[in-house]
């Protein structure tokens, strides 16, 4: 009799892109030959010809990255309902979701993004969901008792009916189309259902666990913020329910596709003997987006192309949010190890390792156990006969501040320490053992969450990514180092260094930036002269790079504005919060100070109706991170203004400052144009005088 053919449950599908690729080489040709002419004629030219020189080499070499990443575009497609057809019995998935502030964060975002999970497609015994609350907030936790009530309605409702937008905030902000084809039940339903979201009573039973989790916190023990909490959240549900796989969310990222966790199994159950992905990542979609983007905080064509480019080479990065991970590697396992481990961790050789596992895992022997299970490949709870107060009691235990001395948590276990963006880092950990990785984009987008508002807000989020990034980079799990010692793969390895000097690229930004008003200022130039051939190669390379750039955007279906305020986003980044991550860095480096972990302020939104003028305004505050692109400003105003009146000095040589750089100049004030409204905005609109 012959053997069923199973289809596939995952296709990896290449994209073309010869006219992309055309495009980034002929940018790539104009940048080295104009560095060519520079460096050849740098002996007939002042300072500002070197200092352009050494700019335009740091723009080379990140354009070199940047074609690495996006010469091998792939997409993976998902099949869910092929899976019943391959897998008998589908695994268990623990959920986690953080949350740190109730002031940051308010609590009914958490709530939403509890109830979309809780709710998604997947047999409900086989989920749980644990909510680390590293504020240990009172209103927090009440709102999740709240949660778990309603839940035992929201849940039955959506499942019913087949409800695609599962966090009730966002259902519940349009009203329901009562039209013909609609069943009476369903609109008795809703409207019932309404009336108790409102309420929050009359509640029945039936959802998937759901384990509020607040961690022990000393002065003199050391949390590690995010990664901290998320290794508690790792080792109280190895003790609860030790599933095999678990997906993290930050709290406003809630469940936008209910079939999301059968897409990710998809993925991470038919791949290659179960050793190719070590975790699925989701793209991070906005809601309520404001329109054109105007805070360029989206990253819409940043994660087209950069995810699904390194989706070509060894997989995305983990993004810290909206991921599925193997428990199994995040217990250190190798590939390799992977294929072995079930036989090396028989139940003979088990007991004679336990030694070994604590000095690992900790001193929790219930834990022990659990984490043997799962790298012996088997899943599920602890044994048979299951103790919730026994489990309980080690949950506490493992949750304590002091648990992790003497373990390897933090370094080749769980979440890995020493880094804001502990997310990178550890995914970075997980590729240099050898794992790949893989985007997970079905429709719907799976995950919603929302993106910060004005310019504060902004700001503590970029200068975090650009500490955390550079803290990677100066580390001893550089990626350069895995690549020489581990198994990151080179161009692997060149990703990395894309995002990693984030920070370092606001130091060549801002000298270039400065060039034009300096060069108007002393008399001097940087731009060749019209009557000079190499005019015509800068001229070509601004005119083919923005072009370039604008296709991407208007690709993805966005507007000719998006781009513009995402290029004019990009440049004030690199001029405020980048180069306050670089200072940060380097007094970390000094040991003059530590670094500190800043919650960004979530804001709950669901549409962008326009009614609101000011909401895409820039608006600002005291802090000193916008001191130096309002100098800036200020500097290439002055600029300007000596230019337009003629009141400079006598030019060297006989060639001074022309019409490039009053181009340049008024360039260089159109990126900064939030800043020039801000001389004189008032209120949160203007630039403060302390600022001034």
């Amino acid at each position: 009799m012959a053997s069923p053919i199973f289809l596939p449950l995952q296709e990896k599908v290449p994209r073309k892109n010869t006219l992309q690729r055309a495009s980034e080489l002929t940018i790539f040709y104009l940048l080295l030959s104009f560095l060519l002419y520079r460096l050849l004629s740098l002996n007939d030219h002042g300072v500002p010809w070197l200092l352009a020189f050494l700019c335009e080499s740091w723009f080379t070499f990140v354009w070199f990255l940047s074609i690495n990443i996006k010469w091998n575009l792939v997409d993976h497609k998902t099949y869910p309902e092929r899976l019943l057809q391959r897998v008998p019995e589908l695994p268990p998935v623990d959920m986690f979701v953080t949350t740190a502030d109730p002031v940051l964060e308010p609590p009914i975002i958490t709530v939403n993004t509890v109830l979309s999970l809780l709710a998604v497609d997947y047999p409900t015994h086989k989920l749980a969901c644990y909510v680390s609350d590293d504020g240990g907030s009172p209103l927090t936790f009440y709102s999740l008792v709240e949660t778990a009530k309603f839940a035992k309605l929201w849940v039955p409702f959506c499942k019913k009916y087949d409800i695609q937008v599962r966090a009730p905030f966002h259902y519940f902000s349009s009203e329901l189309n009562s039209s013909s084809d609609l069943s009476s039940d369903l609109l008795r339903d809703w409207r019932e259902m309404k009336v108790i979201w409102e309420n929050k009573d009359n509640l029945l039973n039936g959802v998937p666990l759901l384990v509020y989790v607040s961690r022990e916190k000393q002065p003199k023990h050391p949390h590690h913020f995010k990664a901290g909490a998320m290794n508690v959240l790792t080792r109280v549900s190895g003790v609860i329910t030790n599933a095999p796989f678990m997906l993290n969310v930050d709290c406003d990222l809630f469940a936008n596709n209910p079939q999301i966790v059968l897409h990710a199994m998809c993925l991470l159950l038919g791949s290659d003997k179960e050793r190719e992905y070590a975790f699925v990542q989701c793209p991070q979609h906005i809601y309520g987006g404001l329109k054109d983007d105007p805070f360029g905080n989206q990253m819409i064509v940043l994660q087209e192309y950069l995810a699904r480019g390194i989706g070509g080479i060894q997989g995305p990065f983990y993004g810290g949010t909206g991921c599925f991970h193997r428990r199994k590697v995040i217990y250190g396992l190798s590939p390799v190890e992977a294929g072995i481990r079930g036989r090396n961790l028989s139940s003979d050789n088990r007991k004679s390792n336990v030694e070994v596992l604590q000095t690992k895992f900790g001193k929790s022997t219930v834990f022990t156990k659990s984490a043997a299970q799962i790298l012996s490949g088997i899943t599920g709870k602890t044994d048979d006969s299951h103790d919730l107060s026994r489990s309980l009691e080690a949950a506490n235990q493992v949750a304590g501040c002091n648990y992790e001395y003497g373990t390897y948590w933090g370094t080749k276990i769980g979440w890995v320490y020493g880094s804001m963006t502990e997310d990178v880092l550890t995914g970075l950990g997980i590729h240099a053992r050898g794992w790949g990785s893989v985007f997970c984009t079905p429709e719907p987008p799976p995950f919603l969450g929302c993106a910060p508002m004005g310019g504060p807000a902004c700001m503590t989020q970029l200068k975090r990514w650009a500490t955390g990034l550079l803290e990677i980079l100066f580390s001893k799990n550089s990626p350069i180092l895995a690549t020489l010692t581990a198994k990151l793969q080179f161009r692997q390895c060149l990703c990395y260094l894309y995002i990693v000097v984030w920070g370092l690229r606001s130091i060549p930004e801002l000298c270039y930036a400065a060039l034009p008003a300096y060069c108007i200022l002393t008399n001097t130039y940087f731009i060749p002269k019209v009557s000079e051939p190499a005019i015509f190669k800068i001229g070509a390379l601004f005119i083919i790079f923005n072009l370039y750039t604008l296709s991407e955007y208007l690709r993805c279906g966005l507007s000719i504005r998006t781009w513009w305020n995402n290029q004019r986003m990009a440049r004030i980044t690199s001029a405020t919060a980048w180069l306050f991550g670089v200072l940060s860095v380097v007094l970390k480096l000094l040991g003059l100070s530590e670094t500190v972990f800043e919650v960004t302020r979530k804001d709950q939104s669901t549409t962008d109706d326009g009614n609101d003028t000011d909401a895409g305004r820039f608006t600002f505050d005291e802090s000193p991170v916008f001191v130096p692109a309002t100098a800036l400003v200020l500097v290439h105003l002055t600029a300007l203004s000596m230019g337009l009146v003629g009141v400079q000095p006598s030019a060297r040589g006989g060639y001074g400052s022309g019409l490039g750089e009053v181009i340049c100049c008024a360039w260089v004030v159109l990126n900064f144009l939030p800043f020039v409204k801000g001389l004189v905005g008032k209120g949160k609109y203007g630039i403060p005088s302390s600022t001034l």
